[in-house]
């Protein structure tokens, strides 16, 4: 009776979700008339060197953690001077150390991570700029504002221009 109980116990404990490290969000916001979801994994920086250290410059990122962000809208816009269709993307960035970022919003929504991107699924590709932060952000955050959206985590804040 003893070793049923044991073999009980240990199947319940395996089936229990852990807490997430890094725990999920969504942001929403209106830009125009499009209403924009964010759905994204918001790690913490915990003392480490972020970009061009745990996030690789020159290499596409999930832009988060965990699966790959993603961003849905719900009407046709503009990103920079680009159509995009209302939809729902896979969000990524490959990050530059001395040049503009690039924003990439792909057509396979549901990855874990960057691991199988495909360039070839990508349905807009823009450059956007990044600005230091005043004050360093521990847990990666999105903003949206009326103009765009931002990322913002460690000390760089990335702006996505949407009309």
């Amino acid at each position: 009776m003893l070793f049923t109980g044991i073999i009980l116990s240990a199947t319940v404990y395996a089936q229990t979700p852990q807490p997430r490290v890094s725990p999920p969000y969504s942001v929403t916001g209106k830009i125009g008339d499009a209403t924009i979801v964010i759905n994204y994994s918001s790690p913490s920086v915990k003392g480490r060197k972020i970009w061009g250290g745990l996030v690789p410059f020159d290499t596409v990122w999930r832009a988060g953690a965990n699966e790959a962000t993603t961003f849905k809208t719900d009407k046709d816009i503009k990103v920079g001077d680009k159509l995009l269709p209302a939809g729902k993307y896979a969000f990524f960035l490959i990050p530059s150390k001395n040049s503009d970022w690039l924003a990439i919003f792909n057509n396979v929504t549901y990855q874990w991570g960057a691991f199988k991107y495909d360039e070839t699924k990508d349905q807009l590709r823009v450059n956007v700029n990044t600005v230091p932060l005043r004050e360093p952000q521990e847990e990666l955050i999105y903003k949206i504002t009326p103009r765009g959206f931002s990322l913002n985590w460690d000390k760089r804040s990335v702006f996505v221009p949407v009309r």
